[in-house]
């Protein structure tokens, strides 16, 4: 299943309008993600990630939200296996 993840931005790489990117913290597990589709997000903002792209923001008590559901649910190990590979 593919889902939609929150995730805060704790920096960003490149500021090129369309090859936006950024170091996005899911939880303790940090990947580069495209920041295009979110000109407006920064640094120490919550972004909703879908298969490598930041697609909307979102406000950190939502974000920690979903995390809580996302760890019940076992979600959340899809994200290490990535990690990984």
């Amino acid at each position: 299943m593919c889902l939609a993840v929150p995730g805060k931005i704790i920096s960003i790489l490149n500021d090129d309008p369309i090859m936006r990117l950024g170091k996005v913290n899911f939880g303790g597990i940090i990947k580069e993600i495209n920041l295009a589709y979110v000109p407006e997000a920064n640094i120490g903002d919550y972004v909703i990630v879908h298969v490598g792209f930041a697609i909307s923001t979102v406000d950190e008590e939502e974000a920690n939200r979903v995390f809580e559901y996302l760890e019940q649910i076992g979600e959340l190990e899809e994200l290490k296996v990535d990690e990984v590979s």
